[in-house]
């Protein structure tokens, strides 16, 4: 299983981002995926997720209403459109897979089981 994340990059506060994930070796319509972040000196945080048809989603507080979650089944693709960023969404960007479906989306990161290798966004101020 790979999940490549990338788009990140550089961007001024107010500004917008769009990242990706492409997934290979697993059957990407039946997982759940999920955004998460760290930043310098802290612990992993969820960002947003998406059901397996794309059909739910979930924000964190602090990103609902500036970060939309979706997903294309046919291209095993999931986005992150990232608007009205701010200095504090500076972080290494995650995107993750969640086998599991019988439950809410979740939002702790042990219970995903694949990782992809993180995409680094900085705000400035």
């Amino acid at each position: 299983v790979q999940l490549q994340a990338y788009g990140g990059g550089l961007v001024q506060d107010g500004g917008s981002l769009r990242l990706s994930c492409a997934a290979s070796g697993l059957t990407f319509s039946t997982y759940r995926m999920a955004w998460f972040r760290q930043a310098p000196g802290k612990e992993r945080e969820f960002v947003a997720a998406i059901s397996a048809r794309g059909i739910t989603t979930s924000y964190a507080d602090s990103v609902k209403g500036r970060f939309t979650i979706s997903r294309d089944n046919a291209k095993k693709t999931v986005y992150l459109q990232m608007n009205s960023l701010r200095p504090e969404d500076t972080a290494v960007y995650y995107c993750a897979a969640d086998r599991v479906t019988n439950s809410g989306l979740r939002k702790i990161s042990i219970d995903y089981d694949y990782w992809g290798q993180g995409t680094r966004v900085t705000v400035s101020s």
